[in-house]
């Protein structure tokens, strides 16, 4: 099979050509010579180089109804990005033919892209794990230098901007908790440094830099790092930090004190007002939470159970959602964890309690719910599952007769 010539274009920031610092600085002054339509021109080859590209997509796409002679102008501009092609890549001969059904690229070159090497990074993370997965998604995420074609405001550009910028943003958040587990705190600001420049509204690029300043000793820039976060949440959301990054600053604010010592820090973590009601969570801790159980539960043999709770038939979801959720935080003990799921659907954790034991609690419940509300339509549901052994109870609808 004969070998392929190999072009390599830079596509996430600036336009580059080249595979080389040396060659990418001798191309750049050729590629700047170029108008803004030929420049994007030349950028919508490169993009669509996998498959031929017909004359009337390229009229459609660069000239529509603003040339009396459309036809020409396309001659025209190929001819100038044939002439630029040749100039950048000499010893390539043409690089660029012209076929029966159009235009494509010879098939003696290889075109390698920076967006497809991100691409194809981010998918095989997908199938890999452990150091192969942090060394892919580190890789893909050292390949985004700014925006796809940043200067390029081409509907067609713009249209897969977006695109990029998410695939770059998620290979982000999936590399964090890798880097934090392993506590490489530098690797880990550098890409909280430059994810938050694309999107500051996603907290875990200011929770992790947060974390990993923390760690560094450097409260008092974790502090500032917050401040500035909050600033700008304010200005362009109007909207506070949630309480996962207030609960950093805080954190970061006691230890950033003069002479801080373990009363300090034992001060800071007890500190808060107590409550009687049940403790109503997200469901990332609530997920802790039950980790935690499962832990507890395999040294000392005792069982705790979850539970589903979810409102069923004739139910006003935003109404009686509200009300299912005071009756479940006012009814069970103090301390028990409480998710919501949906809207109008709960899982909450029973510590002690076996299955049995459960779905007593759960018919407490929904006895509670109908003497308070007596007019609503609402029919509970729950499942119960077995903490220790996973084993799921059957669904159990309520029957208002049988609770009487």
């Amino acid at each position: 099979m004969e070998k392929r010539n190999v072009l390599h274009f830079g596509l996430l920031g600036a336009f580059t050509c080249g595979g080389t610092e040396e060659e990418r600085a001798r191309n750049g002054p050729m590629l700047g010579k170029l108008g803004k339509k030929a420049l994007s021109f030349l950028q919508y080859l490169v993009v669509n180089h996998g498959r031929n590209i017909s004359s009337e997509e390229l009229i459609e796409q660069f000239w529509g109804d603003n040339s009396s002679d459309p036809a020409n102008a396309l001659r025209n501009m190929l001819f100038k990005v044939r002439s630029l092609l040749k100039a950048m890549f000499p010893e390539q001969g043409k690089v660029f033919l012209t076929l029966p059904d159009g235009y494509a690229w010879s098939p003696g070159v290889r075109l390698e892209l920076d967006t497809e090497r991100m691409e194809s990074d981010c998918l095989e993370s997908k199938r890999a794990a452990g150091e192969e997965r942090c060394g892919l998604l580190g890789r893909a995420a050292s390949l985004y230098r700014g925006d796809f074609l940043s200067g390029n405001d081409s509907d067609w550009a713009r249209s897969q901007r977006q695109y990029y910028r998410t695939l770059y943003l998620d290979a982000c958040q999936a590399l964090l908790p890798m880097y934090y587990k392993k506590e490489q705190w530098m690797e880990l600001l550098a890409v909280c440094g430059q994810a938050y420049s694309v999107d500051f509204s996603i907290e875990d690029f200011t929770a992790y830099q947060m974390q990993a300043l923390i760690a560094l000793g450097k409260a008092g820039q974790a502090v500032e790092k917050y401040e500035s976060f909050r600033d700008r949440m304010l200005q362009e959301y109007g909207m506070p930090p949630t309480e996962r990054i207030e609960q950093l600053h805080t954190l970061a604010a006691g230890l950033r004190k003069t002479g801080v010592d373990y009363e300090d820090i034992f001060k800071l973590v007890c500190e808060g007002e107590e409550d009687s009601h049940a403790f109503f969570c997200t469901f990332a801790t609530f997920q802790s939470i039950v980790a935690l159980e499962r832990r507890h539960m395999s040294r000392s043999g005792q069982t705790s159970s979850l539970v589903i709770i979810s409102l069923g038939r004739g139910a006003v979801p935003t109404t009686d959602g509200r009300r299912l959720e005071r009756i479940l935080l006012e009814k069970l003990r103090t301390g028990d964890p409480i998710a919501r799921l949906e809207a109008g659907s709960y899982i909450l954790m029973l510590t002690g309690a076996d299955e049995e034991n459960a779905r007593l609690v759960a018919s407490r419940i929904d006895c509670a719910f109908h003497r308070t509300y007596r007019h609503s339509t609402a029919k509970l549901s729950y499942r119960v599952v077995n903490l220790g052994t996973g084993k799921r109870a059957e669904s159990y609808t309520a029957d208002r007769q049988d609770l009487q």
